[in-house]
């Protein structure tokens, strides 16, 4: 999402007449644009505006903003530090180029008021992937759930879906810049509602409109909320080759009583029912998910309910991590972050090894399949092979057979003849 963000700032200032640079040095404002779900996410930032200020010692002019939800975050503390020009919040973009004209007038500059109704859904993003493979559209902004360990809520503000057409509009206009994969984003793609003339439209009309408008094109979307997500949607998946068969389905836990601490709406039994669902509709889809150890609270018991519902399921992949706790959450205000950090730590450490046997075994079942794979370009390993994800999320490497012709972006067949925890190991079938 922070990629998207990036491009419609780009956008609305190079209306401006600003231009975008990678060199910091030749900046004459440098952005920082933030998360703030996780705090190591935010000291990173502060790291990097420490780096910007260096910067500024051969460009004294140089001013440097931070922006989306870190600045909503923390708000005033930023500029307080002396370390920040200016600073804007996610539902603030529009207003940049008129921050950054009250700096150059030695004014403050600060915008973080939280918008019930900002889509930017006239904004055709700058793209900062030149290369034409793959590309983001957002089609809502904020979150309703209110997810007692989530900031989200409070940075980014209420659950509002963006105009469908509007949507049409940026999936064709990527097409015709030759992009030929997009992921359509939102905190839960699965809450979108866009109310027509004709009726209601929801995510799985949204999904099946963008397919048809694009059929040339790979499509692919996150985040689904379990609570959500619809035979419908898989319906929708099920129907249309160009949708990618693959689902990010975040759990964060295998307790119930967690789930319920954590107000995730749902239970265990709920999200099982949801992955039945999916084999049964989509019998080769991937399957991703996002866990977290060391909630508050959180006992032997509870733990080793995740583990089971792990080896249960058989994610393909897990985004894994260590409870943090964020300030001003539900969580924050009235749960004791009461786990010890060296307990955590040992939980973490068993989530990841079952999970990395789970992968292993995942990603060997493919072995003897054949795959549509999009290149990306060479393999980051070895330069001498090229890689590409399938339509169910998982890269494949295989070997350049033809050094020095560029194929980023092309579409090939591969089959599987290996594996690794993380990596499908294949050789090309067809040949360009």
């Amino acid at each position: 999402m922070n990629v998207n963000d990036s491009e419609v700032i780009l956008s609305i200032l190079g209306k401006s007449g600003w231009t975008h640079t990678e060199d910091m040095a030749a900046a004459d404002l440098i952005l920082a644009n933030t998360c703030s779900v996780r705090d190591n996410a935010e000291q990173r930032i502060w790291g990097r505006v420490e780096q910007f200020r260096l910067a500024k010692k051969t460009n004294r002019n140089a001013k440097i903003g931070i922006v989306g939800c870190m600045a909503e975050r923390l708000k005033e503390q930023l500029l307080a530090s002396g370390k920040v020009d200016l600073v804007c919040g996610p539902d603030a973009y529009r207003r940049l180029p008129e921050l950054v004209a009250q700096l150059q007038k030695g004014e403050t500059a600060i915008d973080v008021e939280l918008s019930r109704s900002e889509t930017y859904d006239d904004i055709l993003p700058h793209r900062l992937d030149k290369s034409g493979v793959s590309a983001f559209i957002s089609i809502m902004r904020g979150c309703n759930n209110v997810c007692s360990y989530c900031v989200v809520p409070y940075t980014r503000g209420v659950e509002r879906s963006r105009e469908p057409q509007s949507i049409v509009r940026e999936a064709l206009d990527l097409r015709d810049k030759g992009y030929k994969e997009i992921t359509l984003l939102g905190q839960n793609v699965d809450s979108y509602r866009y109310c027509l003339s004709s009726g209601e439209l929801n995510f799985a009309g949204l999904l099946e409109m963008v397919a048809e408008a694009v059929p040339e094109m790979r499509i692919r979307f996150s985040t689904s909320n379990p609570h959500d997500l619809s035979d419908e949607v898989l319906e929708v998946m099920a129907s249309h080759d160009n949708i990618c068969k693959h689902i990010h389905l975040p759990v964060q836990s295998g307790s119930n009583a967690m789930l319920e601490k954590m107000r995730r709406k749902y239970t265990r039994e709920w999200y099982l029912d949801r992955v039945a669902a999916i084999r049964r509709i989509l019998p080769d889809c991937g399957l991703s998910t996002d866990v977290i150890a060391g909630f508050c609270g959180e006992t032997l018991e509870d733990h080793l309910a995740t583990v089971s519902l792990m080896d249960e399921v058989g994610f393909d992949s897990a985004f894994m991590f260590q409870y943090s706790e964020r300030p001003g959450t539900l969580a924050a205000r009235h749960y004791a972050d009461d786990v010890a950090p060296e307990e955590k730590t040992r939980r973490l450490n068993e989530i990841i090894e079952h999970q990395v046997r789970s992968s292993a075994r995942r990603y060997g079942a493919q072995i003897g399949k054949k795959f549509e794979v999009l290149i990306e370009g060479p393999s980051h390993k070895s330069p001498s092979d090229l890689c590409g994800r399938a339509s169910n999320n998982m890269m494949c490497v295989f070997p350049d057979t033809h050094p020095g012709l560029e194929r980023k972006g092309q579409f090939t067949t591969v089959q599987v003849v290996g594996s690794t925890s993380a990596t499908l190991l294949c050789e090309e079938t067809t040949r360009p």
